[in-house]
């Protein structure tokens, strides 16, 4: 028979799979820097640790009560090589498109159908960088409460608002319905991004990895737009793309 503490790392070694965190409305984050980003947010709700981490975390884990855990634990609540030892059960922010429309948003990133995790969570920390007032993943794009996702994001998940849109013409529709210009990186665009017209309350629409935006959404776009190269380059992926329009578009509306 499980011991209590047992059941605790069982369940939260569920919280591994996508299908557990949507039924559960819970998700893992490992290490001191996610750990101390999502207890600022308050959605810690249950924190294991090994005896080297609580030792070593000490301050981050005033005012926490943490489950002592063995290393084994720590390594099946892990999907690194080396464990952190740290582990957090967070709740699942409830930030819909709506509530961030609501605030009359000036500048938002929409990842259309983003399938790498590792580039999800790096859109996540440009569009924080850059002031977005939030990321939207339309379509089947990848979970943003992934651990990869989570890793690459280093904690602006826990900053800037992250929605979940599966209904990509839905999401389109609304942010044009709040006022927002949509505008839509694709290689052969209509308009260079160095003569674009970013000052207004903008929404990017950044395509998935392999085959960048849908046609029909594209063509939803108020404008097409592409990012001028000197190089050989096709193509750049989703991170850069939005590292180089979010930054112009931050700029243009200083």
């Amino acid at each position: 028979m499980l011991t209590e503490r047992s059941a605790r790392v069982v369940a939260a070694v569920k919280l591994h799979r996508q299908i557990a965190r949507r039924r559960s409305q819970r998700f893992l984050v490992e290490g001191a820097n996610l750990v101390e980003a999502a207890s600022r947010r308050g959605l810690v709700r249950e924190i294991f640790a090994t005896d080297a981490a609580q030792q070593r975390y000490a301050g981050l884990l005033a005012g926490h009560t943490a489950h002592p855990i063995t290393d084994r634990a720590a390594k099946a609540l892990s999907d690194t090589v080396t464990p952190a030892g740290l582990v957090a059960v967070c709740e699942l922010p409830s930030t819909g498109l709506a509530d961030v429309l609501a605030g009359v948003p000036r500048l938002v990133a929409v990842g259309v159908e983003i399938g790498e995790p590792g580039n999800a969570g790096t859109l996540i920390r440009i569009a924080d960088a850059m002031g977005a007032a939030a990321v939207v993943f339309a379509g089947h794009s990848v979970d943003p409460y992934n651990a990869k996702c989570l890793r690459a994001s280093a904690g602006s998940i826990f900053s800037v608002p992250v929605v979940v849109e599966p209904d990509a013409d839905a999401a389109v529709t609304a942010l044009k319905a709040a006022g927002l210009q949509i505008l839509a990186t694709t290689v052969d665009g209509d308009v260079s991004l160095d003569d674009a017209q970013l000052a207004a309350p903008t929404a990017w629409l950044f395509g998935a990895e392999a085959h960048g935006l849908s046609a029909e959404l594209a063509q939803q776009a108020d404008t097409r737009v592409s990012i001028p190269m000197a190089g050989d380059a096709q193509s750049l992926n989703v991170a850069a793309a939005a590292a180089i329009c979010l930054y112009q578009s931050s700029r243009a509306q200083a």
